[in-house]
């Protein structure tokens, strides 16, 4: 099977964002199928040298890759975003049309992704598969980020028409999948895929643990990764280093790993405020972050208090942190949360509250016997739930059934 593969966010492990669409490519590759990667010009894809009108092409590790010369940050604006994301989606519709290819796979965000497939499935009646990764348009109308009604309507026609053209469809999380259900799709045609963990390259002890300058062996580390935007709600991790300074709790430290929008802000708000407790790394390939990660005692998986996001988001961050065997410690209910009770691998405290934060981290930090168990449950976890690999069968059964 030819299968064409749209995501704008597409990266190798030499990358510092998620690998979700790479070891996908991978199983597909294994099972003896062809997979052309569509995507922007803003991650490491792996290709080098001068794009030549406007995109450059190469093999990279079995997968062939089409990458267009469309930078993409999370510092621009709104408006630059979209154009972005339309840039994308329209020359994708291009390559859909024209390109030999026996199934389209799209994957979001954003939701503009699932254009090319639309296009294939009506203009072609090419089988179309789409993935769901967050649920569009409630969470930016929850968030705030878009409040014009046009807008707004226009992203809910666009969700329609990308589930309804689609064969089939696959969401991260359960509050993805009963979205898409919301609209009409019929159960038996949605899977829910969750991100996965990737045990190999974050195995507890399969490489070196780092501590960032200034962090001693036995001071406590909490860890974040990932981006720092406005749906990553990390002043309230800042309120809680806030609420710990006041405890004289010097002993925790708080490590921030990535980049977005609000980094700047809150680096700014730390100095301000003498955050000493709070360090901040600039992004990181993931085997570099893996060994940080060993590094720590406890990864911080953090959101904004926004209801659609305690079930409707599956973040690449969680995985990570339970593959490495980290306690994890969560700021926000949802499906992620009640995992973490059931299997007792971290702390669940309550959103928008520093002082239970806090408290969470004194716990950690005070009770070390106990983070080891965690950690433990956490790992199990990881292997027995989210082995990428078993996943990953499962998404190339349920694409090579979409054939049928």
């Amino acid at each position: 099977m030819d299968i064409l593969y749209f995501h704008q966010y597409f990266s190798t492990p030499e990358g510092a964002t998620g690998l979700r669409s790479y070891q996908m490519a991978q199983a597909l590759i294994r099972k003896g199928h062809k997979v052309t990667m569509v995507c922007g010009g803003s991650m490491q894809t792996g290709l080098s040298g001068p794009f030549k009108m406007g995109k450059r092409c190469g093999t990279v590790d079995g997968i062939e890759v089409i990458e267009l010369n469309l930078p993409y940050s999370n510092y621009h604006g709104f408006l630059k975003r979209s154009i972005t994301f339309f840039r994308f989606a329209f020359r994708s519709i291009k390559i859909a049309l024209t390109r030999k290819y026996d199934l389209i796979f799209a994957t979001s965000t954003p939701l503009t992704a699932g254009l090319p497939g639309i296009a294939a499935s009506f203009l072609r009646r090419k089988p179309f598969v789409f993935e769901v990764r967050d649920l569009w348009p409630e969470l930016p109308r929850e968030m705030g980020v878009v409040t014009n009604p046009l807008v707004l309507k226009a992203m809910d026609v666009l969700e329609w028409l990308s589930y309804h053209s689609a064969r089939k469809c696959i969401g991260l999380s359960p509050g993805i999948v009963e979205g898409i259900k919301r609209r009409g799709i019929p159960a038996e045609k949605i899977a829910m895929i969750p991100n996965g963990c990737d045990l190999d390259i974050f195995a507890p002890k399969a490489g070196e643990a780092l501590r960032p300058q200034g962090v001693g062996e036995n001071e406590f580390l909490a860890i974040f990764s990932g981006a720092h935007g406005i749906a990553n709600g990390l002043d309230a991790v800042l309120d809680a280093a806030g609420e710990l300074k006041k405890r004289q709790r010097f002993d925790i430290k708080l490590l921030f790993v990535g980049d977005g929008k609000l980094k700047p802000a809150l680096k700014h708000r730390a100095e301000t405020e003498g955050l000493n407790n709070c360090m901040f790394l600039d992004p990181v390939p993931k085997m570099a972050l893996a060994s940080y990660q060993r590094g720590a005692d406890v990864g911080l998986m953090i959101l904004a208090n926004v209801p659609a996001f305690y079930y409707g988001t599956s973040p690449n961050k969680f995985f990570d942190y339970i593959a490495t065997g980290l306690p994890v410690l969560n700021n926000y209910p949802g499906w992620l949360a009640d995992m973490i009770r059931q299997y007792r691998c971290g702390l669940a405290v309550p959103p928008s509250d520093p002082e239970a934060f806090a408290e969470g981290l004194e716990y950690m930090a005070d009770h070390r016997s106990e983070l080891i168990e965690m950690g433990k449950h956490a790992r199990h976890l990881a292997e027995q739930e989210f082995d990428r690999r078993i996943l990953a069968e499962k998404f190339v059964a349920w694409l090579e059934g979409s054939i049928i």
